[in-house]
């Protein structure tokens, strides 16, 4: 009876030891995400003296400090990660070959034809209407699709208003474009807008540009303020339109994957900590550009700011751009980003 009693108590004990231990195993499992350690890659298309660069190392910095060095992100300039190919960079990103990138949507277009109606022309009149966008609709709207194709957004930031530059005339009026070779981004829908305004449009890396304006290969370009500025277009050409044509935000994109992966902590600090970025970036963009203007103006360019009525003229001139991608985009996707 004693060695029946004995052998059911060790039986016991032993039963208890493994259920702790099952229990143990559990609880290391369920918290297999939380405190986990990382060590990230992120792209910034442009330098390390931009604002977009600047932003990345916020986040970098921030993220370091919240989690005491326990996840890092090294931030690569001039698209490093992929060969200066920004459209690998978004691939890459949305394979998950590279864990954040800060990317203009009008480069996400290769992913999707959606992403083009950010950039439609004549589209917004000024940073108000962009920001009730994409604090709104719009950007929910573009942040669906950006999870459809692997990306989770962060975080929206700014490269500008395009502005056109050229050697040949000031231009007020769709008329003053006739016969112009403008360079252009390879983006289908600004190869359709540009011949639609009457100008010979031509395509080519951003890093043949300066030389082929200097040769008189192209009349002109098409650029945010930043890029005209640091480039120092200026040297190259004379008369700046200050038509804000079209809008080009960037999305702080982090690979969904790694995002689902991590812990509710984490994610929850990368979506704070990335719209915080974001935001930074877009405050210094816009204060750093009513600086670069007034410098390009100084140094001799010459800058027009069309009327209501000028601008009027060349949204009727780019009404068939709206009637060829309305059906690309969609109506509601339109409407969305319609302030």
């Amino acid at each position: 009876m004693k060695n029946l009693l004995k052998g059911r108590y060790i039986l016991l004990v032993m039963l208890l030891i493994l259920s702790t231990a099952l229990a143990a195993c559990g609880g290391e499992e369920g918290a297999s995400t939380e405190g986990k350690a990382h060590k990230l890659k992120m792209s910034v298309t442009v330098s390390d003296s931009s604002t977009w660069y600047i932003a990345a190392k916020k986040l970098a910095e921030d993220v370091s400090k919240e989690t005491d060095g326990r996840i890092t992100i090294d931030v690569f300039s001039n698209e490093q990660l992929s060969g200066g190919d920004s459209g690998k960079a978004v691939e890459g990103l949305a394979k998950g070959s590279i864990d954040l990138t800060f990317n203009s949507t009008i480069i996400y277009s290769i992913l999707d034809a959606r992403f083009g109606v950010a950039s439609a022309p004549f589209l917004f009149n000024n940073h108000e209407e962009v920001d009730k966008v994409f604090n709104g609709e719009g950007g929910e709207k573009i942040k669906e699709i950006l999870a459809e194709k692997g990306v989770q957004a962060l975080g929206y930031g700014e490269n500008g208003f395009r502005q056109l530059t050229n050697s040949v005339r000031e231009v007020k009026s769709p008329e003053d474009l006739k016969g112009l070779k403008i360079r252009i981004p390879g983006i289908t829908m600004y190869t359709d807008l540009y011949r639609a305004l009457g100008t010979d449009p031509a395509t080519m890396t951003f890093s043949e540009v300066f030389t082929a304006l200097q040769q008189g290969t192209i009349d002109g370009q098409e650029n945010p303020i930043d890029v005209i500025s640091s480039s120092k277009l200026n040297e190259v050409q004379k008369y700046l339109t200050l038509w804000n044509y079209s809008y080009d935000p960037l999305v702080l994109g982090m690979n969904k994957k790694l995002y689902d992966s991590m812990s509710e902590a984490d994610r929850e600090m990368f979506d704070r900590l990335g719209k915080e970025a974001a935001a930074y970036q877009v405050k210094i963009a816009r204060e750093k550009e009513a600086t670069q203007l007034e410098d390009l103006k100084s140094k001799g360019m010459t800058a027009y700011t069309p009327t209501e009525a000028e601008i009027a003229a060349f949204k009727q001139a780019s009404q068939s751009i709206y009637d060829k991608y309305t059906d690309v985009w969609g109506e509601d996707l339109l409407k969305a980003f319609t302030p």
